[in-house]
């Protein structure tokens, strides 16, 4: 069999099992069990896929077919143009979160602090784009701490990275320019809802806080302040349907100056909201 032929029948299998854009995720892994670049998969597709590759693959898009995320099984994801470890301790970092990274580079920081922050991306991501600025993760899995800590390293910004284990603001000391944050604002209802590769292989803590999904916010809106320069600012991702809801949360705190802003879809995604000291 080729490498395209083996591709193919990974395809309808994938689509079969009801994966979203098989043909990607079938050339991912190929290239993954070939240990060649994606890009360079194209090149291989003549050729005989060898033994050893094969087996790999398969064992790779059985895993895919019951919907383990591709990420996990490749190990990593890339992020504003970066790579990321990644396992099943950490959210995976997607696309719409890059809506943050660019609402929080339109204005200068120099201390940031990252709320929940799983595998470090908005974190490590913030301080290798202002070589100049430190930072705080924090995250209430240790697990997760290890792996923000493993980013930073893999990113070059160790040394301006501290990683701290606990819940919220707990650990906490010191002022930032801004606060940034990705937290479980899923519903509990909506669990039930969400595409297998969240619901059964990410940490469900970081996806629902087993409310109504805005307990973060209210937290966030009431102890943010006092960890704020007096310029500071808040950032936070929401769900598509939680403009309102999160905007009235940080309103009625006392945070004048908030606004909702889109993601490239149009969709409400990120809360920002400035010091109301």
């Amino acid at each position: 069999m080729t490498a395209a032929e083996a591709m193919v029948a990974a395809t309808a299998r994938l689509r079969a099992a009801g994966v979203p854009d098989p043909a990607r995720d079938a050339r991912v892994l190929l290239a993954h069990a070939a240990q060649v670049d994606a890009a360079r998969v194209t090149l291989i597709a003549p050729e005989d896929i060898a033994p050893d590759i094969a087996e790999r693959y398969d064992q790779l898009v059985s895993l895919r077919a019951v919907r383990v995320p591709v990420s996990h099984l490749i190990g990593e994801r890339e992020f504003y143009g970066r790579r990321f470890k990644i396992s099943a301790d950490v959210l995976d970092p997607r696309p719409e979160s890059e809506t943050l990274i660019e609402a929080a580079l339109a204005e200068d920081f120099a201390r940031v602090l990252d709320l929940g922050t799983g595998s470090g991306c908005l974190l490590v991501t913030l301080l290798a784009e202002r070589d100049q600025a430190h930072g705080v993760g924090v995250d209430l899995s240790e697990a997760a701490c290890l792996q923000a800590s493993a980013n930073a390293v893999l990113n070059g910004v160790a040394e301006r990275a501290q990683i701290l284990e606990g819940d919220w603001f707990e650990p906490v000391e010191g002022r930032f320019d801004l606060i940034v944050a990705n937290p479980p604002y899923l519903a509990a209802f909506e669990m039930d809802e969400v595409a297998p590769e969240l619901r059964d292989h990410e940490p469900r803590m970081a996806l629902t806080d087993e409310g109504d999904g805005l307990s973060a916010y209210r937290e966030i809106a009431a102890i943010a302040g006092s960890y704020l320069t007096h310029r500071g600012r808040v950032m936070c991702e929401i769900g598509s349907t939680q403009g309102p809801d999160t905007r009235a949360i940080f309103v009625d705190e006392g945070w004048g100056d908030t606004v909702i802003l889109p993601d490239l879809d149009g969709r409400d995604r990120v809360l920002i909201a400035r010091n109301p000291a």
